[in-house]
């Protein structure tokens, strides 16, 4: 007997009335019209809200939430999260600016990344934001800078623990990484901050991310906290920052469930008078990018042509991997599965076929959904691709056979 085949977890995000999906309130054809163009992307503010109110409900309310601008750096959807969330956390000099020019305080802003120039520090350093130490030579040119600037600069020191957030889409920490320094080498850099007199705040410990396995999440901020702590009785001052990254993940393939925030949120309560205790002035810290944005947004590509091949329906857009790299399989995927993919104004449709959907690339991998049911769709129709709010547009090789570039609104 034929095991019932596995299928997207319901994308009800996005309201549909009269068959046509819904996006900020607008039907999806008028949205297009009112852009003038397709390909793009779109994003819901309503749906980027009522993420952060539920993180709100199910996380304790002394944890603070931050955004991960790597996730999408659009300005408009970053100035948006600014006003939702505690902080923002950026990995490059472009990103930062986008940050200070979202009104965040620049205070609340915190700098990753293993490979920082000296412009970026200098830049940061002038900002005032918190720099998160990655190696040792990156500390010295920070206190150098900084030095030249005469500004005593925010850090933290970015940790790479000997574990790892288990059944995690990206391992970000365990074994050999270039992400951090290794925890057994944090007490000589926490040592020479010290000396090198660093406004040290405190810690950055990011494990994974794209996981939808609550236990662990759990097992790995246990972990984290354990380490942090331990590793705060040899730091130069009072730990006032415990950033213990996020890694909650969104379904995005067939037999994917979504994250359950109960047992995270019960676990974060249950530590929160231990943190207190021992590093009273600690603010713990979930940095999120995907989580927060990721189911939020749309990409949209036009039915450019139809065609027949041995039998196979081909559904040939403007938009493809080119835009959309992720949702193409190729970013990150071993075997390709398919994102939810629906025709935007024919989502229920009485007539269905089983179609492919692909690009107008000169490859066979520009696929934005194989072998996949969908409402009957002619020329002119809108193809929307769910889950498209993070790693999007500025994930993706835009320059690849130099199509245009889609559009981007935040309605």
């Amino acid at each position: 007997m034929n095991k019932p085949r596995p299928v997207h977890a319901p994308m009800a995000q996005f309201p549909v009335v009269d068959d046509c999906l819904q996006v900020g309130g607008i039907p999806l054809t008028r949205l297009a019209a009112r852009i003038g163009r397709t390909p793009f992307y779109a994003y819901d503010r309503r749906l980027l809200q009522e993420r952060v109110e539920l993180l709100r409900g199910k996380l304790p309310a002394a944890v603070q939430l931050h955004y991960a601008v790597k996730a999408n750096p659009m300005p408009a959807l970053v100035s948006a999260m600014a006003s939702l969330v505690d902080g923002l956390d950026v990995a490059s000099l472009g990103e930062l600016r986008i940050a200070l020019d979202s009104g965040m305080d620049s205070r609340e802003i915190s700098f990753a990344g293993p490979g920082k120039q000296p412009v970026e520090l200098a830049a940061a350093i002038a900002a005032g934001i918190t720099l998160n130490m990655e190696s040792e030579r990156e500390m010295e040119t920070i206190a150098r800078l900084a030095a030249a600037q005469g500004i005593r600069p925010r850090v933290a020191l970015r940790l790479n623990p000997d574990f790892e957030l288990k059944s995690s889409g990206m391992k970000m920490g365990g074994g050999p990484k270039p992400f951090g320094v290794d925890a057994e080498r944090a007490p000589d850099l926490l040592r020479r901050s010290g000396e090198l007199e660093l406004d040290f705040q405190g810690f950055h410990i990011y494990t994974g991310s794209q996981n939808l396995r609550a236990e662990a999440i759990v097992e790995a901020q246990n972990q984290s906290l354990e380490l942090a702590l331990r590793l705060a009785e040899q730091a130069p001052g009072p730990v006032r920052l415990l950033n213990i990254g996020g890694g909650f993940g969104i379904p995005y393939f067939p037999g994917d469930t979504p994250l359950d925030l109960e047992p995270i949120g019960a676990n974060l309560e249950r530590w929160l008078p231990t943190v207190h205790a021992r590093q009273p002035q600690a603010k713990v810290v979930i940095e999120l990018g995907r989580y927060l944005v990721g189911e939020a947004g749309i990409y949209v590509a036009e039915v450019i042509d139809r065609k027949v091949s041995r039998g196979q329906v081909f559904l040939i857009t403007n938009g493809g991997l080119h835009h959309h790299l992720a949702a193409s399989g190729n970013f990150g995927q071993v075997v390709r599965k398919n994102y939810p993919v629906v025709v935007g104004n024919r989502v229920l449709g009485q007539e269905r076929e089983v179609v492919n959907v692909v690009g107008p690339l000169c490859t066979p991998l520009d696929v934005l959904a194989e072998r996949m049911e969908l409402a009957r769709a002619e020329v002119g129709d809108l193809i929307v691709v769910f889950q498209s709010g993070a790693y999007g547009l500025s994930a993706s090789p835009l320059g690849f056979l130099s199509h245009p570039s889609p559009a981007e609104v935040l309605v």
